[in-house]
């Protein structure tokens, strides 16, 4: 199992969008996925169309008091799982400062789920802040998936968490972690602005830049409020097919070969 953190600490650059619609595209391509909602605000579990009851998420765990195991919910899609996110994980922010090892225990906990081999990926989805979700996140990781806005003030943001996770690898709390890849959001091929910001962050990591682009799109920002993926909400629509070619971009760069699905 690979973990992937799908990281911005910048608010409303779609990355939960990102977290939930690649990992169903890639679910739906074969992969047993595992999503870990790591934001209290739970807009990933919602977005998936789960109700969690009282006590679902992460919290527990983090504190060593519950089992990765019984966290895990089975999705209306066959191989994608997900931990679902609630309001009390704000407060683990505070338990987990107090820890000597608080950016270790989400890293602990996920090298015990890659031993059983239930899964292939496991996708985070993160807190919009620098903060101990965060940062523990970025610790536990493989590798980082930075959703970027076509917008001048994403490269500021983009500077930042490349920082950031420069120091996590220097720091030694987590020496194997890279950036995987930059997906661009928000993209409108009308303006100069959407291509230019695009062939910036290409001049800067080429290698890291995903040919696919998420366009800014209403049905894009409306599936979430149905606790629909873009697949389920616009099957045929640009949202989808930037999506099914983000997965599959995702598969190459990790040298997957998508499985059959039964019909």
């Amino acid at each position: 199992m690979k973990v992937i953190a799908i990281a911005n600490q910048k608010g409303g650059v779609g990355k939960t969008t990102t977290a939930v619609n690649l990992s169903a595209a890639l679910a739906q391509s074969g992969q047993r996925i595992l999503m870990i909602d790591l934001d209290p605000q739970a807009n990933a579990t919602s977005g998936i169309g789960i109700e969690p009851d009282s006590g679902a998420s992460l919290y527990g765990t983090l504190l060593g008091n519950e089992e990765l195991e019984s966290k895990i919910l089975p999705t209306r899609f066959d191989r994608l799982s997900m931990v679902p996110s609630e309001m009390d994980l704000a407060g683990v922010e505070i338990e987990l400062a107090r820890m000597d090892n608080h950016l270790s225990r989400l890293q602990g906990i996920l090298q015990a789920a890659k031993q059983r081999r239930r899964f292939d990926f496991c996708l985070l989805d993160t807190p919009p802040s620098l903060g101990v979700l965060m940062t523990s996140a970025l610790a536990a990781a493989d590798e980082i998936l930075i959703p970027l806005q076509c917008e001048w003030f994403g490269l500021e943001g983009l500077a930042k968490i490349v920082q950031v996770i420069e120091h996590i690898r220097q720091s030694g709390v987590n020496r194997r972690v890279r950036l995987e890849g930059i997906l661009m959001t928000m993209y409108d091929g009308r303006t100069n602005l959407s291509r230019s910001v695009v062939a910036e962050v290409g001049k800067y990591f080429p290698e890291q830049l995903y040919k696919a682009v998420i366009p800014r799109t209403v049905r894009l920002g409306e599936a979430p409020s149905h606790g629909l993926t873009i697949f389920e909400h616009d099957p045929q629509g640009v949202g989808a097919e930037a999506y099914e070619s983000a997965a599959k971009e995702f598969l190459r760069r990790h040298a997957v070969a998508a499985r059959p699905v039964p019909a």
